[in-house]
């Protein structure tokens, strides 16, 4: 992925199988909702029931914009090489929270592993989030990268 910032927005450019790992990851959120992750303090309380509440429709919300962007035929520009697209800081912020709630979400998925997870945990089951959490770290560094030019 090439990530140029020109101005107010950036410039992106992904191979093609670049951009159908993008697209998967993308499509994949959100992974897991709140209430599938470990327990927190204050579970019960009317006030962390109204945080879950507020989380859920964001959750909703960020789902329906996830798909408006996939879909918006006039943003890409696909050619038989590449695909090339444009996003505003506050997209490219939006896109990175995203993929680092699917990064998070897989973590979770994988029972929160320590750095050294072992390859030979790795099966059928664990192997997708795995590689959905490795490919979202991906995305996020080259964002990051291009947020601090």
């Amino acid at each position: 992925m090439k990530i140029v910032r020109a101005a107010d927005h950036f410039l992106c450019q992904l191979g093609k199988d670049e951009r159908t790992l993008l697209w998967d990851l993308l499509k994949s959120y959100p992974c897991i909702s709140s209430a599938a992750q470990p327990g927190s303090p204050g579970r019960g309380t009317s006030s962390h029931q109204l945080l879950e509440e507020a989380l859920a429709e964001q959750r909703v919300e960020n789902k329906k914009r996830v798909q408006t962007f996939l879909r918006d035929r006039y943003r890409f520009e696909d050619s038989d090489k590449d695909l090339r697209f444009s996003v505003s800081t506050a997209e490219m912020e939006w896109l990175l929270q995203i993929l680092n709630d699917v990064r998070i979400g897989n973590w979770i998925l994988l029972g929160s592993p320590d750095e050294k997870f072992e390859l030979k945990l790795l099966d059928e089951k664990t192997a997708p989030h795995f590689w959905a959490m490795e490919m979202a770290g991906h995305f996020e560094t080259q964002i990051l990268s291009a947020l601090a030019d």
